[in-house]
């Protein structure tokens, strides 16, 4: 058994995507909440500074960068991005190259981890400072959480905010990773993060901030397949290990798929198996 490179992760990713409504629960949330979270920011300047942090392949970027270009129209939009993953930067171009819509908005991407561009900024010593700064799904590959999050809530403008989406503790990956870790095989390279352990460090700092809560599924059905690809793939997604079922000890293949069968992780609809996916989108002052 081994861990997923990052083309390999990348490909596992895209088979959770396809089969659960993570995309659509973040655009619930950028219909319902978003354009009242972004409305007051820039505070009037001419440009207001965007910094996605592990932004991927950008679609979420763009979303978000369309209701900002709403709520303040002719305004200029600075966005940087980091992400790490090559594979990603150039997919997230790519999507940029054919938005016809976009003008207004410049891009600067650094293609390193969240870690080397904290250290590339304190060794320059200058200090950039945002009026929106987004971290959406990406802590889990972080190493020191508390620090990543107080690093960035320092490069918040006044009036700032910083958008932290995160698993729920409602959901079934926080059930898999606090009762059921043992069926989890340690070529897991994630962090088992969830909305508590984030919203405990901002009480720690002593900064303001607000949780919503949002459903999601994620349909599991075809892990439970013999031999399904899109299964293999999932399951790859769901324990960061490359071929798990076709590697992974009997034993641990089978007490995986029974804790994911439990009712605090997934639930039966009209045949299939729907792990909860639940997101928290915690929206933190400067």
């Amino acid at each position: 058994m081994r861990s997923l490179t990052a083309e390999e992760y990348a490909e596992a990713f895209k088979s959770f995507l396809d089969h659960s409504t993570e995309h659509q629960c973040m655009d619930e949330f950028n219909k319902e909440e978003m354009p009242n979270i972004v409305a007051g920011l820039g505070n009037g300047k001419s440009t207001i500074n965007v910094l996605g942090v592990g932004s991927g392949t950008g679609e979420q970027d763009l979303k978000m960068i369309r209701i900002m270009q709403a709520a303040h129209p002719g305004v200029l939009i600075d966005n940087e991005i980091i992400e790490p993953n090559p594979q990603h930067v150039a997919a997230y171009k790519e999507l940029v190259n054919q938005a016809p819509d976009l003008q207004n908005v410049s891009f600067l991407w650094h293609q390193l981890t969240s870690l080397e561009y904290e250290q590339q900024v304190k060794e320059k010593g200058a200090h950039k400072k945002f009026d929106f700064i987004h971290m959406i799904q990406m802590l889990y590959r972080v190493e020191d959480i508390p620090n990543a999050i107080k690093f960035f809530h320092s490069c918040l403008d006044h009036h700032g905010k910083l958008l932290i989406i995160i698993l729920s503790d409602s959901s079934g990956w926080a059930s898999l990773w606090k009762k059921y870790r043992h069926c989890l095989p340690s070529t897991d390279s994630g962090h088992y993060i969830t909305s508590n352990g984030i919203t405990d460090v901002l009480k720690r700092l002593g900064v303001e901030y607000h949780v919503y809560e949002f459903p999601s599924g994620w349909d599991i059905t075809e892990c439970f397949i013999e031999g399904d690809p899109v299964g293999g793939r999932m399951m790859d997604f769901l324990t960061g290990t490359k071929n798990f079922l076709g590697t992974a000890p009997p034993g641990l293949r089978r007490q995986l798929q029974e804790a994911l069968c439990q009712p605090e992780c997934s639930s039966q609809k009209d045949g299939r198996i729907i792990f909860s996916n639940n997101l928290s989108m915690i929206v933190v002052e400067s």
